[in-house]
């Protein structure tokens, strides 16, 4: 006498998409990206300084590309360090 056993499969938990990356400056309409403000360029580095990618932050090529500019114009001026240990 077999019995019917109820076969469980273990169903994925609700995965939640996550969120699509978005270039804050399109959003925002700025056109300008001002080297002279370390703290706003501050969110586009790591722990050590290195800027972060497209990938992680989300920006657009065109707003990419312009942060990194200012972020190496902010270096050379010395409003950003170029290597550190803890810059957060």
């Amino acid at each position: 006498m077999v019995q019917k056993s109820e076969i469980r499969y273990l169903t994925p938990l609700s995965v939640d998409s996550k969120k699509k990356k978005y270039c804050r400056f399109k959003k925002a309409g700025i056109k300008y990206i001002d080297y002279k403000d370390p703290e706003f360029l501050k969110k586009f580095l790591n722990e050590q300084g290195k800027i972060l990618p497209r990938r992680i932050t989300g920006t657009s090529l065109k707003f990419q590309r312009r942060v990194a500019q200012a972020v190496k114009r902010a270096r050379h001026l010395a409003l950003l360090p170029f290597v550190t240990d803890n810059m957060k």
